[in-house]
């Protein structure tokens, strides 16, 4: 294996140029040998960051203001404890939860779909982090499908046993548009914008498509009894 040494130029006080080596390194080294950098702009937190965002914080608690005295919060009546609505809905935010509570055993819903969550942010930043953000087939495609496909396919398969078919859906819909750069090699703007997403951010796709099927199905279709019914 080669070295490379790293040489420092003096002048002599008689005017001849005096070449010392200063350190000798092997050619693959850890320490990676830049030319110095032009220094970056850089701002303090204060008052440059934090006098944004007072001023941002502001302007939000004003237009709420604004809009709570325009407009009147969409209440109901007093609550009677002996004329209990039925379907007894939760606050909107909330109602994907209801829902998940009605398709999936409570044991499933309650326990292990929050355990998995909790096991996952410990777990997640231990793998490798795609920092600058790459495309879902930017590497090893082929290894990269079958661990894909092979994780949807396990997850549809519980999703139809459990007959969440809300769920299942969209996960194929994501699914089948996250496969479409690696069968289709046409170069169109539509197929390289899909290529250039990463796993995060299918993963959020999913995430928020999902939350909002399950708040509309909530809101719009379910009736007395969580039943199914049509919004009209």
């Amino acid at each position: 294996m080669m070295n490379e040494e790293l040489f420092q130029v003096e002048e002599s006080s008689d005017s001849k140029v005096v070449t010392r080596r200063v350190a000798v390194f092997p050619q693959k080294t850890p320490v990676k040998f830049e030319q110095e950098r032009p220094p970056e702009k850089l701002v303090m937190t204060f008052p440059n960051l934090i006098i944004r965002e007072v001023i941002c914080f502001q302007v939000v608690v004003i237009i709420l203001v604004i809009i709570s005295l325009l407009f009147d919060a969409p209440l109901e009546e007093l609550a009677n404890p002996q004329n209990t609505p039925n379907p007894a809905k939760a606050p909107w935010y909330f109602l994907g939860l209801q829902e998940l509570l009605h398709v999936f055993p409570p044991v499933v819903a309650g326990v292990l779909i929050p355990f998995c969550v909790i096991v996952a942010l410990v777990i997640i930043p231990y793998f490798e982090i795609n920092i600058k953000r790459e495309g879902l087939w930017k590497k090893n495609q082929k290894k990269t499908f079958i661990v894909f496909s092979s994780i949807i396919f396990v997850l549809v398969l519980i999703l139809i046993f459990f007959d969440v078919f809300s769920i299942a859906v969209p996960t194929l819909m994501i699914y089948s548009f996250a496969v479409l750069p690696y069968f289709v090699k046409k170069n169109s703007r539509f197929i390289t914008w899909l290529s250039q997403l990463s796993l995060a951010e299918w993963i959020m796709t999913w995430f928020a498509l999902v939350s909002l099927i399950l708040i509309f199905i909530g809101t719009y279709f379910r009736g007395p009894g969580w039943s199914w019914v049509w919004p009209w």
